[in-house]
């Protein structure tokens, strides 16, 4: 299988050697009684072996829809088309979305693992964490013994206590110790990529950097590739290489992480960087984003954000931007982004 010829739209500089995981005219739909609902749209990503992706935008945007793309876990009746080729550091191109059952299940533990929202609902009751490790590495034939060694050293990894852990049972450990011990399962395969939808949503502001912090580690010592989900952009930006903001189902900007923060040339990122609170910030400053997203089923003609863009224009309504360059490490999708500075200030700071 060869691979596609990059776009602009999501790979910048990117070479082939770098993808690990590429998307190509992705497209997720719903059929309704009162039409088609696509809630991811031709989307175009190249995601690079290495790297934290992290993925940002509004709810409804598309960010879940995408991440269980990636792993062809689309529940029905959702219809996933288009192609998402992985590249293994060994082997051949595998096409995601043509898998049968069987190797399907065996590439979403491992070669691509996800962590959802939410580790209540991942763990059953009745059994302890030591039982759900075994259960997960007989699954796949895994040798027992050398896996709960690895689950042991992740765990510590982590800053949780090996054996406190493997002994509890799900309600005997706090929102975060679960989400920890769900990341290290999420891993006991050794997968090549770590897909995470909003895994620390449930938890405090405390909780939540100092998970942030120890995913930075993991991703260096065990040479992992992550791409995180989140509602919430300035808590992405202390982890991300590289962030790809979605609105209306379709990318509105990629770019790497210090470009999006301090030079944004959307009005969709400006708008969510300005709505974020900042305590340098005066309070007058905060600026909400007026309107709501567009309803899946009725996405309007033209720039999807056109409706809510204080620089729209009768362009914006009747043409559909492309993503074009900003520079090697950033692309946009607006009609007027050479303009967006006179237009759009940047209230607030976001810190890496």
């Amino acid at each position: 299988m060869s691979k596609s010829t990059a776009t602009r739209s999501t790979t910048t500089e990117s070479s082939a050697e770098d993808v690990v995981l590429e998307c190509r005219d992705l497209t997720v739909s719903f059929s309704m009684e009162r039409g088609t609902s696509r809630v991811l749209n031709q989307v175009e990503m190249d995601i690079r072996r290495g790297e934290i992706l992290g993925i940002v935008g509004e709810s409804g945007s598309g960010k879940s829809m995408f991440a269980s793309a990636l792993l062809n876990a689309v529940v029905n009746p959702g219809r996933t088309e288009g192609t998402i080729n992985y590249y293994p550091r060994d082997g051949e191109p595998v096409d995601v979305l043509d898998l049968g059952k069987r190797p399907l299940r065996e590439l979403r533990w491992e070669d691509i693992s996800m962590v959802f929202q939410g580790a209540m609902s991942s763990f059953n009751p009745t059994m302890d964490f030591h039982e759900h490790f075994v259960e997960t590495l007989e699954a796949h034939d895994y040798d027992v013994e050398a896996g709960i060694e690895r689950a042991e050293e992740l765990l510590a990894d982590l800053y949780l206590d090996p054996e406190r852990v493997m002994d509890s049972y799900p309600h005997e450990l706090s929102g975060g110790m679960k989400q920890r011990a769900l990341i290290a399962l999420a891993l006991v395969l050794e997968p090549e990529v770590l897909v995470m939808d909003e895994p620390t949503a449930a938890l405090d502001l405390l909780m939540q950097r100092s998970i942030i912090s120890l995913l930075s580690d993991l991703r260096d010592k065990y040479d992992l590739t992550m791409v995180f989900i989140t509602h919430d952009l300035p808590l992405v930006t202390k982890l991300a290489d590289r962030i790809g903001v979605l609105y209306a189902f379709e990318f509105a900007e990629v770019g790497d992480t210090d470009a999006m923060v301090r030079n944004p040339r959307h009005p969709y990122t400006r708008a969510l960087l300005n709505a974020t609170p900042n305590l340098d910030a005066p309070l007058s400053e905060m600026r909400p984003i007026a309107g709501s997203a567009p309803d899946p089923v009725a996405v309007p003609p033209g720039c999807p954000y056109h409706e809510r863009c204080p620089m729209a224009t009768s362009e914006c309504e009747d043409s559909k931007p492309a993503m074009e360059p900003v520079s090697e490490t950033h692309d946009v999708a607006c009609h007027h982004w050479e303009d967006i500075d006179d237009e759009i200030s940047l209230s607030t700071g976001v810190q890496r």
